[in-house]
């Protein structure tokens, strides 16, 4: 059950996350530059919403960020996770004393001339990248490890390919 303060207009964010490195056949990712801190570029990242499993909320906040609507099989899961300290500056979204941060790690490839709109009030640009310019541009060291073992979990559809 999601906590409420009083005080808050808002529930307080769920410490699991989802992390989705989305790529295209070119092996470029694709970064969004958050609107509540300038400069720092990241893959698709969202909290769970009250009873969702991971592979739903990786859906959903890839659709809620890039307005992406993923195909059936488009999401890989990597069946891994990593625990990490949330930043000081978004302490605030967690409930009292909540340190900590479990991220679930999901990739998807979506054509490269794929349609992107992001949510205005989450990103402010977006763009592609290769791998090793993505993991050093990225703020946050897990989704630098995650980009930089995207080749382990590397899913080109056939329908992607040259002919």
């Amino acid at each position: 059950m999601t906590k409420l303060d009083p005080a808050r207009t808002q529930a307080y964010k769920q410490p699991q996350s989802v992390l989705v490195v989305i790529y295209n056949p070119l092996g470029q990712i694709l970064l969004l530059e958050r609107a509540d801190k300038p400069g720092f570029w990241q893959s698709v990242t969202g909290s769970f919403e009250t009873g969702e499993q991971p592979i739903q909320t990786a859906r959903r906040e890839v659709h809620e960020e890039t307005s992406i609507r993923l195909a059936p099989h488009a999401l890989q899961n990597w069946h891994a996770s990593c625990c990490y300290e949330i930043y000081a500056h978004w302490r605030h979204r967690y409930a009292p004393g909540v340190t900590h941060n479990t991220e679930h790690f999901f990739s998807a490839c979506i054509p490269a001339d794929s349609q992107i709109s992001l949510s205005t009030r989450e990103h402010l640009r977006w763009g592609w990248y290769d791998r090793q310019e993505a993991a050093e541009k990225v703020f946050s060291p897990s989704n630098a490890d995650a980009i930089r073992q995207l080749p382990q979990h590397w899913h080109i559809p056939a329908k992607f390919s040259a002919a």
